[in-house]
C-alpha cells in the first residue's frame, strides 16, 4: 500500500497588484517508495483531465527526489496527484500546493 506524506509551507503574505499573474507552485516530490515512479501527474482538481506528465522521459528511482515547478498560470491552489509506478500500479490524492514544501509517497 503507498500513503502520501507533505509537510505545510509555513504561510506566508504576499501583496500582489491585481492584475498580476499568479506565482508559479514549486514543491519536491520525494520517492520514498521502494518502487520506481515513471509517471506523474498534477492538474488542478476542478480540471476533469490530467496535464501532461511531469518526468516526461525521466523516472525517479526509489529513495530520490525532484523540484516540481507548476507553472501553469493558474490561481488554483488545490491539485489532484497521480503517481504510476514501474509495475503499473498508481495512486491519487489531493493537496493544497499552495501549502506545500514537500511531498512524499511511502511504501
Amino acid at each position: 500500500m503507498f500513503s502520501f506524506k507533505y509537510m505545510p509551507l509555513a504561510a506566508v503574505a504576499v501583496l500582489m497588484p491585481a492584475g498580476a499573474f499568479a506565482d508559479d507552485l514549486v514543491f519536491r516530490f520525494d520517492n520514498n517508495s521502494s518502487y520506481t515512479v515513471v509517471e506523474l501527474y498534477a492538474s488542478p482538481s476542478d480540471v476533469g483531465e490530467w496535464e501532461e506528465d511531469i518526468l516526461g522521459r525521466d523516472v525517479l528511482e526509489s529513495g530520490e527526489s525532484a523540484r516540481v515547478t507548476i507553472a501553469d498560470g493558474r490561481r488554483a491552489c488545490e491539485y489532484d496527484l497521480r503517481v504510476v509506478f514501474e509495475d503499473g500500479d498508481s495512486i491519487e490524492d489531493t493537496t493544497d500546493l499552495c501549502e506545500t514544501e514537500s511531498y512524499a509517497v511511502t511504501d
